[in-house]
């Protein structure tokens, strides 16, 4: 796949607007009951990164970060401020945060994810790019070590133990992760008259599957 590991400036993203998107298929029955389905087992993300351009010099950024992604050749890191940690917003980050699976006393490599709950029912996002030196793990009230009891998949958001967890314990896990994106366009129309008197550019940007 086309995707370069570097973060798009979280001081530019910080001023995005966007977040998931469903697509939900819906047919009005002649007895006007509807039949809604849907073909997307994930919701997807979609952002504008022009309302996060402040100063000329943030439009000189965009650009090059812009040139260097030919486009939307390649997909890059984005950090969402409003969903990039496994827990609570304002809270640290910790091991006990998302429970991500249970041990089998065979398998060592357990995908990282993350559950939105409400009203009985939930939802579990896979998390693909997760953050450097982020990730704390825990089997049951213990901790693991990085580097030591286990390692991380960067690239696809696995979790490696060097030892398969014991059979029914819980595997808990806490991180802050990206969102790997690419640009929904293959042009930026910039104005300097435009942008100083207070019109921001469209830059689109959509999530992509890893």
């Amino acid at each position: 796949m086309n995707f370069h590991e570097v973060r798009f400036p979280a001081s530019l993203s910080f001023g995005s607007v966007g977040g998931p998107e469903r697509r939900t298929d819906i047919v009005t029955l002649a007895n006007g009951f509807e039949e809604r389905n849907t073909p997307w087992a994930h919701s997807r993300r979609r952002y504008d990164a022009g309302f996060g351009m402040r100063s000329l010099d943030d439009i000189e950024t965009l650009i090059s970060f812009f040139e260097a992604r030919q486009g939307q050749m390649f997909g890059f890191r984005w950090k969402d401020w409003s969903d990039y940690k496994s827990g609570a917003a304002t809270a640290d980050v910790d091991k006990g945060d998302q429970v991500i699976a249970r041990g089998d006393g065979v398998k060592t490599d357990f995908q990282l994810v993350k559950t939105y709950s409400s009203g009985g029912f939930q939802y579990a996002r896979p998390i693909t790019k997760p953050v450097l030196g982020t990730v704390r793990l825990g089997l049951e009230q213990d901790e693991m070590r990085e580097g030591v009891d286990f390692e991380v998949d960067l690239l696809r958001g696995q979790v490696m133990f060097a030892d398969p967890p014991p059979e029914n314990v819980e595997i808990t896990a806490g991180f802050e992760f990206d969102v790997p994106v690419r640009f929904d366009t293959d042009k930026i129309q910039t104005s300097v008259a435009s942008f100083q008197a207070g019109d921001v550019p469209n830059v689109p940007v959509v999530e992509v599957r890893i």
